[in-house]
């Protein structure tokens, strides 16, 4: 099956249409109005950026998608998960602010910011998948509970996957702190001895009889009980309790798109991604390199796979920026792969085609 995948660039050179305004056009044109928001509650599944990071996506966009849903009769929310590694988005309080820092607040996108995993990040619905690799996953419980889904994707790069798009912001972006565990690592949790205070808050959590603390006050995981729930990496205070980041490049590429799944499967969603400030690196880094392309423009689609493929062909299309990262290389090259040579972005196509979250064929229909 070929989906449709629908596009505009950023060029507003008359007073007629602003950008965000065009972005709204083309959200209408693509057929979000054929959703039923009518008093429902509408996740917006978004990047706050990583403080220092300036190629994240301005909370202008969020607004502009936020009041089409208002005026379609939705609720909407704007939402993401804490992070595994240690840093201003690892926990809810410290995420928030960071949030707030880079201009996500109600008075600048029109709606609230919740925190789908909670305090700590072990607010989770286990979802059931039954993949190759991922049985259950562990999503965000606001973004399950959530009755329409939408994604607000930036397309960038990314060390771990290629590129990070839509099924990154979905498989990735909607996993909680063990969600996302199980996702970098093919092996259990280890323990930090350097970091380890022996609080034994640890042991409270744990439902296995798994991790205790020792006579030298240091906590020892026991791999043959634990299971890889990721309660004492959740609950760790000093974040002692750590993820082994062992995972194949090609196994964590197919257990997002398994994840992927377990968010989208059975409810209303839509897809929207800006090719713009397209950095080699994530949002997740504190700062950010020169756009390896020009800014290209604005995608929708209902299908996640048809969407990240066409904005990948999109920037494959285009010759390197100078001076960035890209400059030594020709043009008709898989600029991600260039980039990421140890990973290929593909993987996670080919795998979200493979379990029916989508096409990889698209038509493009420009507006």
């Amino acid at each position: 099956m070929t989906s449709k995948v629908y596009f505009t660039d950023f060029r507003a050179p008359t007073y007629h249409e602003n950008p965000t305004q065009k972005l709204q056009r083309l959200l209408k044109t693509a057929g979000i109005g054929d959703i039923d928001f009518n008093g429902k509650y509408t996740a917006i599944k978004i990047h706050f950026g990583e403080p220092g990071n300036l190629a994240y996506l301005r909370p202008n966009w969020a607004k502009a998608v936020a009041d089409v849903i208002r005026e379609l009769g939705g609720r909407p929310f704007l939402t993401d998960c804490n992070t595994l590694y240690i840093g201003r988005r690892a926990n809810a309080l410290d995420h928030l602010e960071a949030a707030y820092e880079n201009g996500y607040n109600p008075f600048t996108t029109g709606c609230h910011t919740i925190i789908a995993d909670g305090l700590k990040g072990g607010d989770e619905v286990l979802v059931p998948v039954n993949g190759d690799f991922v049985k259950e996953a562990k999503i965000g419980k606001a973004i399950m509970e959530a009755d329409v889904f939408i994604t607000l994707s930036h397309f960038k790069g990314h060390e771990a996957t290629g590129f990070g798009g839509t099924i990154k912001n979905i498989g990735m972006g909607c996993g909680s702190r063990a969600g996302k565990m199980e996702q970098h690592s093919d092996s259990k949790p280890k323990v930090s001895k350097s970091r380890c205070v022996g609080c034994g808050i640890c042991e409270k959590w744990c439902a296995h009889d798994a991790i205790q603390v020792n006579a030298e006050k240091k906590a020892v995981l026991n791999q043959d009980k634990c299971v890889g729930c990721g309660r004492c990496l959740t609950h760790c205070p000093t974040h002692a309790v750590f993820a082994a980041e062992d995972a194949t490049a090609h196994s964590l590429n197919c257990k997002m798109a398994e994840y992927t799944k377990a968010v989208v499967d059975g409810r209303p969603c839509f897809h929207i991604s800006l090719v713009v400030d397209v950095s080699p690196l994530c949002d997740c880094y504190g700062t950010n390199d020169v756009p390896i392309v020009p800014d290209v423009g604005m995608f929708a689609s209902f299908d996640p796979v048809a969407l990240d493929q066409a904005c990948a062909d999109a920037v494959n299309a285009l010759c390197p920026n100078p001076n960035s990262q890209l400059e030594p290389h020709t043009c008709d090259h898989d600029h991600f792969h260039h980039l990421h040579p140890d990973t290929d972005w593909q993987d996670c196509l080919d795998h979200c085609q493979k379990i029916g979250i989508g096409s990889r064929a698209y038509e493009l229909v420009t507006i």
